[in-house]
Order: C-alpha cells, then structure tokens, then sequence
C-alpha cells in the first residue's frame, strides 16, 4: 500500500515540474474574425460547377400506365390473400339451405316424437297428403 501510494506522489511531482516547465496556456492562436469568414472563403476558393441540361422526356405509356397496374395488382393479391385465408369456405346460401335443412329435420322429429302416432299411422297419413 505504502509503495502505490509513493508512487502516485512521485508521479504527481513529475507532472508538476512538467506543468511549471511548459505552462498551461494554449499554444495554438487563430486569427480574428476567422471563423466569421470562413464559409466565405471557402465558397470563393471553389471552382464553378457547371449545371448539366436536365433533359425532359416525355413518359411512355407503359411509364404512366404501371404505377395503375401494380395497385391493381395489390389490391387483386390482397383479395385473393383475404379470400383463401378466409376460415368459412361454403357459400352462404349454402351455409343458409344448411341451417334451415337442420331446423326442419329439428321441428319434424320433435314433433313426431310429441304425436300419438306410429310409423304405419305416419306413413298412410303422408300417402293421403301426398294423392291431395
């Protein structure tokens, strides 16, 4: 411990003589008003560039027709994305035939089994309704 501490000592008074030697002031100077006139300078010190003719052609037709075509494009994948990623793949009048096929099925058999008849009784009434 004693010796880090000893050192550190030894280095700081180093330094200082350094410091007493060379002193602390900055040695570097710039003139006045340099920066001022800076941008000045430097923009008078560069060649001029000359300008080259922009040449204005006129668009082909595919040029104005393809931005049109590539939203069409967009917008048909995005339909076809939303339509094959779609869970329900029946039709809707599909779907619908479906349910009241069901509810039919559902009323005849809640009726047949709330009615006194039998199969036989069934079977001649619906032939009867059947020769109407």
């Amino acid at each position: 411990m004693m010796s880090k501490l000893t050192e550190r000592r030894k280095l700081m008074k180093e330094e200082d003589k350094i410091l007493k030697k060379v002193g602390t002031e900055n040695p570097f100077r710039v003139p006045d008003d340099y920066f001022e006139n800076l941008t000045s300078e430097v923009m008078s010190r560069l060649p001029e560039k000359e300008k080259p003719a922009i040449l204005q052609k006129e668009p082909t037709r595919w040029e104005k027709v393809r931005p049109w075509l590539y939203m069409t494009a967009m917008f048909i994948g995005a339909a076809l994305i939303i339509r094959v990623a779609s869970s329900d793949r029946t039709p809707a009048m599909d779907r619908v035939a479906n349910d009241d096929t069901e509810m039919e099925i559902e009323y005849i058999n809640t009726v047949l089994e709330n009615s006194m008849m039998d199969d036989y009784s069934l079977y001649v009434y619906l032939a009867d309704a059947e020769t109407e």
